[in-house]
């Protein structure tokens, strides 16, 4: 997943560059309020959906590099037939010549932080803040003027994913995890492991330990050699109420032993009822390591985000 501001940051000090930003949308639309997309004289980073909407776009980004630093403009689109579209939404944009003087709030930007943006006469101003965020003016509203502010919450706050076991499927889903808004903390007790980059080797008596550490809303998926093992750190995520998934590779058999034992073992119903095995979108039945791991990262996407 880019980090739009982190792209800006990097790609500021190399020359002249605008930004177009996503301000509101209405309908259905190709990407939501928030993206970002930078464009210089001869090329792209990012996207705000691609189509004669983005084809316009940069259009009007590099148009506004022939202006003075700070420019901007807010431009709305119909996604109509006029724009050879057939969405039929509305977005609103705000290209601007990117003040390369002006940047200094990015040494402070990071997922899950606000950002308040002014559009002054000669400038977009912003700054990292705590105030709430609260919505630009809407597509349809009044077109914003100098004046006008907002705050947003930067970027996508990234779930944190447990990943205990790194053996094929593991491999796979840390692979394909790649470029989405999860955060991997990755363990295994096998030194066989220990070339792979980002697997931390944790003695087998000591990584259920390391679900202690796991942030409230993180996903804990346990894929492990061991079936003992793996109803040990079952066992463990179960304990922390506030996570977001508990989910075990196996079959439904395997879900019937570990619920049976779990219920002996004195764990109450409502924990047993949080977990989630076999792991993966049901109806996706291949058994290959990447039609697993896309089955169960597209699963881990649809979890509700809990309230910031």
């Amino acid at each position: 997943m880019s980090d739009w501001w982190s792209d800006l940051r990097d790609h500021a000090p190399r020359g002249p560059l605008a930004m177009v930003s996503v301000l509101a949308t209405e309908g259905s639309a190709p990407r939501g309020a928030g993206t970002r997309m930078l464009v210089t004289a001869d090329a792209t980073h990012g996207t705000i959906g691609g189509g004669r909407l983005e084809y316009q776009a940069i259009e009007q980004a590099r148009a506004i590099l022939s202006h003075a630093p700070g420019t901007w403009r807010v431009q709305d689109y119909p996604l109509g037939p006029l724009l050879g579209q057939c969405c039929g939404g509305r977005v609103r944009l705000l290209v601007e010549h990117v003040d390369r003087d002006a940047l200094g709030w990015i040494a402070a930007a990071a997922a899950g932080r606000r950002l308040l943006t002014t559009l002054a006469t000669t400038r977009v101003e912003r700054q990292v803040t705590e105030e709430a965020a609260t919505a630009p003016p809407s597509a349809r509203g009044d077109m914003p003027r100098a004046g006008a502010r907002w705050s947003e919450t930067i970027g996508e706050r990234a779930r944190a994913l447990y990943l205990f076991g790194a053996g094929h499927v593991g491999q796979a889903i840390a692979r394909h995890a790649t470029g989405l808004p999860l955060r991997l903390a990755w363990f295994d007790t096998r030194p066989l492991f220990a070339t792979i980059e980002g697997v931390t080797l944790v003695p087998e008596d000591a990584v259920a330990a390391c679900i202690a550490d796991a942030p409230d809303d993180a996903a804990i998926v346990i894929l492990t050699h061991d079936h003992a093992l793996d109803y040990a750190l079952v066992r463990a995520a179960l304990a922390r109420d506030r996570v977001a998934f508990v989910g075990v590779i196996g079959s439904a058999t395997k879900r019937a032993r570990f619920l049976a034992r779990l219920e002996r073992d004195g764990v109450e119903e409502g924990a047993r009822a949080r977990l989630t095995c076999p792991i993966g979108l049901e109806g996706v039945t291949g058994k290959e390591p990447d039609v697993i791991a896309i089955a169960t990262l597209a699963q881990l996407l649809r979890l509700e985000r809990a309230s910031c």
